[in-house]
């Protein structure tokens, strides 16, 4: 724990585009998870929750969509638990990578949510 108060205070005094990262990461999670929890269509016995292998939208129920609420909490909240533990082990440039990465994931699932709801 100790060590991780001291990564965190590197980070906000050294790395100012990681913390950066952090705080986009942390925030595009809370809005993908706001976007879910507004379009959750509990009233629908059937709605798209996701691709076939052809290319095709597969058809569920509402308590499938509940994983991207998973995905929102994992993405902004432990990946940046995962970053301050990357930038302890391997550095900056590695944690960067990371958390661009994140970035893209949570973007991509942001898109493939709105064709979902869009196309439910």
């Amino acid at each position: 724990m100790k060590d991780f108060k001291e990564d965190i205070t590197k980070i906000y005094l050294n790395e100012r585009f990681m913390l950066v990262l952090m705080i986009l990461n942390f925030l595009g999670s809370v809005v993908l998870f706001i976007y879910d929890i507004l379009h959750l269509n509990t009233e629908s016995a059937i709605i798209k929750v996701g691709y076939g292998d052809i290319g095709g939208y597969r058809n569920g129920t509402w308590t499938d969509m509940l994983v991207f609420l998973v995905l929102a909490i994992i993405l902004g909240v432990f990946h940046n638990i995962i970053a301050v533990r990357i930038f302890h082990k391997r550095g900056a440039g590695m944690t960067k990578f990371f958390l661009l990465t994140t970035s893209a994931l949570i973007i991509g699932a942001f898109i493939l949510l709105i064709r979902l709801t869009g196309e439910g």
